[in-house]
């Protein structure tokens, strides 16, 4: 899948916006809307996508490569909407019917579970939901307690286990004030007191998973690196877009020369685009290995190869981006540009806890 130049003019021109509201402009979610980008990775047969993960990743990564902020939203509101595959049936439907469905949250386990005669009682507060302004339904991990103690695994750790409930239940926190993907909106939010439903709590395992297609036998682990990843060498690449025009007709010197000239330049530019494609030609191989072997198999994969590959292109995203900045002059800097939007996002995606 790919985004057409339309698309992309679309988000481009209303990036600007985006930013200064702090959240996704209309223009923007509108062709999230029509392209029914929430539901890349829902089931289709409740009404999602349920597009194979490598075209979804190699779409996330275009989004963001044109825009940080939509591509960040789009990533991770998809990734929340995988869960309606481990959703039982009559929620997931439920949720899938939602006009405008989007589903933000959290992994953190920041959150209480009560045991309850009705199910559970909630009560916590997650840090980060990004997309939180547009969303219709909230995600979130809790460590379950019964009888004020909490409930152990066979290895003596704290159960946790995934929820979902309505917006109207949550209580959104304005708490989001990066320097970049302002447009993600990755607000607080917390839920107290809330009594929550037996069949709205579920499990991210592939032997829990409600729905039969590989999608849904992938392991969340790998699935999250390598959307993640995605998602920051789209954000390098657009960089890197921007940048190289710049660098080379940049006038320096008492010669007033484009920087260009110089051969030094010439190849920090190459090598850093070289580097770049090159991580992200290694980490799409092995998805898309390990992709077919789970269509074929059914089985696990092996998750490490492919997580260290993602790792190491998130990694070299931020190298190859930094290798350039220093080339761009005061434009980079200049918070109203497009290119200095590009860096600020990356490197506020870079700190995501998954990419340490």
């Amino acid at each position: 899948m790919i985004i057409t130049d339309e698309d992309a003019q679309t988000l481009r021109e209303a990036a600007p916006e985006a930013e200064a509201l702090g959240r996704l402009a209309p223009a923007q979610l509108a062709l999230i809307e029509r392209r029914d980008w929430f539901r890349l990775l829902a089931p289709r047969a409740l009404g999602g996508m349920e597009v194979a993960l490598p075209q979804a990743v190699r779409l996330e990564e275009a989004i963001a490569e044109v825009d940080g902020s939509c591509g960040w939203v789009v990533t991770l509101c998809a990734g929340a909407g995988w869960f309606a595959g481990f959703l039982p049936p009559a929620p997931a439907r439920e949720v899938m019917a939602t006009p405008g469905m989007c589903l933000a949250g959290s992994g953190a386990a920041t959150g209480v579970a009560q045991r309850s005669a009705d199910g559970w009682r909630i009560d916590g507060r997650w840090a980060h939901a990004t997309g939180a302004p547009h969303a219709t339904h909230f995600t979130f991990n809790a460590v379950l307690h019964e009888n004020g103690q909490p409930l152990r695994d066979a290895a003596g750790a704290s159960r946790v286990r995934a929820f979902i409930v309505p917006a109207a239940c949550v209580k959104v926190l304005p708490t989001w004030h990066a320097i970049g993907l302002r447009a993600s909106a990755s607000d607080a939010f917390e839920i107290r007191d809330l009594v929550v439903p037996d069949t709205h709590a579920f499990d991210i395992e592939p032997t829990a998973a409600t729905q039969s297609g590989a999608l849904y036998r992938f392991p969340f682990g790998a699935l999250a690196y390598v959307t993640l990843a995605a998602t920051l060498g789209g954000m390098a690449r657009g960089f890197l877009r921007l940048a190289t025009p710049l660098v080379l007709e940049r006038p320096v010197g008492p010669t007033r020369q484009p920087l260009g000239a110089r051969l030094q330049v010439r190849a920090q530019l190459q090598s850093s685009v070289q580097q770049l494609e090159g991580a992200r030609g290694r980490c799409l191989d092995l998805l898309d290995e390990a992709w077919t072997q789970v269509e074929r198999d059914g089985g696990r994969i092996d998750e490490k190869p492919l997580r260290d590959a993602a790792l190491a292109w998130a990694r070299t995203a931020r190298e190859a981006v930094d290798g350039v900045y220093p080339l761009c002059g005061l434009a980079a800097a200049d918070p109203r540009t497009a290119l200095n939007r590009a860096w600020r996002d990356l490197h506020t995606a870079t700190q995501h806890a998954l990419l340490l």
